[in-house]
């Protein structure tokens, strides 16, 4: 057993298969999960895990080349917008719709148990070098 990081084996395993490109949503219990990518629901009730613990967990682990997220988060949702604005110096902010489509060509979607609207972000992988 791993004595640090991240202990769920199915996500452990997953980022693993990430590649240069490929993108990873990272969502709220409500967003809908598009058909196709690999999906780990960390969700265990309302809130549990929380959006900013799965994001921050993640970034440990992955370099991010880019971030995409519904504009409608700053109206919305001001906690995680702040969230996203103090991890990305640079986010694209789309129309929620715009988002769901994006979502679509994503290689991972992993669900969170946030239960605030827009609290999602598409991660774009980088590289280490």
């Amino acid at each position: 057993m791993r004595r640090g990081g991240i202990l769920n084996r199915h996500l452990a395993g997953a980022l693993a298969e990430l590649g240069h490109g490929h993108g990873v949503l990272v969502c709220d219990a409500g967003m809908p999960v598009p058909r196709g990518p690999r999906v780990v629901d960390l969700a265990f009730r309302a809130g549990v895990p929380s959006f900013a613990e799965v994001l921050d967990g993640l970034l440990d682990e992955l370099v991010v080349e880019g971030a995409t997220a519904a504009h409608e988060v700053r109206d919305a949702n001001p906690e995680a917008a702040a969230l996203l604005a103090d991890r990305f110096a640079v986010l694209e902010l789309v129309p929620h719709e715009r988002l769901k489509e994006l979502s679509a060509d994503a290689r991972l979607v992993v669900r969170t148990g946030e239960a605030r609207p827009y609290a999602n972000v598409l991660l774009r992988c980088g590289v280490f070098f």
